[in-house]
């Protein structure tokens, strides 16, 4: 199981089981699957982010330096360095005394070309 996900990069537990059996192994039942990943998280091995709000997308921890930035419009996902949410770490942690772990963040928007699209199409509008 490991193996799947190592190998997919970012996997739903579906996606995992999917590549475990076409990598010729055994028939595996969702409980079985999701009890395999929470063990494998327990030991460290695993990180899982919630990249939309259904089940969540599992991968390496060693690949767990980054923050998700899916787009609502066309469902891409991208990452970048978890350094790049340093100053609002650090502005909850002063106003808030809250310590966030932004390994597990997904942050929902748009991406650069869905809103130079809309900025296209709203200008286009105005005209």
């Amino acid at each position: 199981m490991l193996d799947a996900v190592r190998q997919s990069g970012h996997a739903t537990p579906d996606e995992i089981t999917a590549l475990v059996l076409a990598d010729g192994g055994p028939p595996l039942s969702v409980s079985t699957v999701y009890r395999c990943l929470d063990a494998l998280q327990e030991l460290g091995l695993l990180s899982h982010t919630h990249v939309d709000h259904r089940v969540p997308s599992y991968h390496l921890s060693s690949h767990s330096t980054h923050i998700h930035l899916v787009c609502r419009g066309c469902g891409h996902v991208d990452e970048v360095p978890v350094a790049l949410g340093a100053s609002f770490t650090q502005a909850l942690a002063s106003e808030a005394g809250f310590v966030a772990d932004l390994t597990h963040s997904a942050v929902h928007g748009h991406c650069r070309s869905c809103s130079e699209s809309a900025h296209h199409h709203a200008a286009e509008g105005r005209q």
